[in-house]
């Protein structure tokens, strides 16, 4: 192993990226304190060696293959700097590890307050409501950084579709950022901060139009497809409109639940609204799209439109594209340009449209004589409505 300190005169930079590169096992020193430790396994990680409130300390500042040269360097001059102030460095990386994540934190409220609750209702949706909007979004956020940006993340698409949950998570996401104020993770709360954020945003929504009129839906499908987003991000926009069916449905479509050989997706009842399994037919124009969706298939996975990490896609993808394409409107809306092109441009019965849309039969009555699904002429309404959507695009 080479050695730790060269004799002679002190000299800076003396390593090259191309050279550090090419180093052999040892400790390589490049100045200032600053060393690159390569081992016999060929794993290489910066090291700073520093004077720290009188002791000599070794500081490591990340693995090469992520920290460059120059970042090292950069980072090492920072935290000479203030060790002379006096700071130690490696007491605020312990207390920095110390954090727990956002998610831990409200499990954490959650079983110290839990007792004192008397209602049980209460008890189990306090923590169910974060693990359905929060916890995906900044659950592995250190508590101490998540920020306004975060919060509004998570209510974003909740805020105007379930305005009394949003309001009552955006209360229990404070309760924890209190409760990591009072422990001295960090000192201001970002939740008081997003109220006017969302209640402005709120009114804005009133305002713009959630749904488009029939005869702009083409254009929007179009304006996705010419967009740089990820492709099956695009696919799952398309099914879904093509399909007319809700967010969750397509983002968490399963190969193992269609059936190209009898022309039908089955969407099991736990992902329905109603909880009530539903067959939706495949037109021609549908089939194009998961042909298209099979090259992204990857091994032993079933999501027909998996995210670049080969997870569902968020709640919040859909959306988040459709505002930075300037499309105004939500992905649910979709369901309504479908309804009144259905009801304005076709002749199709009011009930196959319903079934269409699954939903349910109001009338109790009329509910207890309907024994299908009206599966066949639902076919042909969307099949109808595909080569609509296709003819206005060419």
């Amino acid at each position: 192993m080479s050695g730790i300190k060269p004799t002679g005169r002190h000299q800076e930079k003396r390593l090259t990226p191309a050279g550090a590169r090419n180093l052999g096992p040892g400790f390589h020193a490049d100045g200032q304190g600053l060393y690159l430790k390569v081992d016999a396994s060929g794993a290489r990680r910066w090291v700073q060696r520093i004077v720290i409130q009188g002791k000599r300390r070794d500081v490591g500042l990340g693995s090469a293959a992520l920290v460059t040269l120059g970042e090292a360097r950069e980072a090492a001059l920072q935290q000479r700097k203030l060790a002379r102030a006096g700071y130690d460095p490696l007491a605020a990386k312990q207390r920095s590890k110390a954090i727990p994540s956002f998610e831990e934190a409200a499990r954490q409220v959650h079983a110290h307050n839990e007792g004192g609750w008397r209602n049980e209702k209460h008890r189990k949706q306090w923590l169910s409501t974060m693990e359905a909007y929060v916890f995906p979004h900044i659950g592995a956020r250190k508590v101490g950084a998540v920020s306004s940006a975060d919060i509004l993340l998570a209510l974003d698409p909740i805020w105007t579709r379930r305005s009394e949950t949003a309001r009552r998570v955006k209360q229990r996401i404070g309760t924890v950022l209190k409760w990591a104020i009072a422990r001295g993770y960090r000192t201001d709360n970002p939740a008081d901060v997003v109220q006017q954020a969302l209640l402005k945003h709120d009114r804005s929504n009133v305002k713009r139009m959630t749904a488009l009129h029939h005869s702009e839906v083409p254009k929007a499908i179009a304006t996705v497809n010419a967009s740089k987003a990820f492709t099956a991000t695009k696919l799952a926009f398309s099914f879904l409109v093509h399909t007319a069916c809700r967010s969750g449905e397509v983002r968490g479509a399963l190969w193992s639940e269609i059936d190209i050989e009898r022309l039908v997706w089955v969407v099991p009842a736990e992902r329905m609204k109603a909880k009530k399994a539903h067959r939706v037919p495949l037109t021609p124009a549908v089939l194009r799209i998961l042909e298209r969706a099979k090259a992204l298939r990857r091994e032993d996975a079933d999501l027909v439109f998996p995210s670049a990490r080969g997870t569902t896609l968020s709640d919040m993808t859909l959306s988040k594209l459709m505002r930075e394409l300037g499309i105004a409107a939500v992905p649910h809306g979709f369901r309504s340009s479908f309804r009144d092109w259905a009801g304005d441009e076709t002749g199709h019965p009011r009930e196959v449209i319903e079934f269409a849309l699954a939903h349910g039969i109001k009338d109790k009555a009329e509910a207890a004589y309907a024994r299908s699904d009206l599966f066949e002429k639902r076919r042909v309404l969307m099949s109808d409505w595909s080569d609509f959507l296709d003819t206005a695009t060419k």
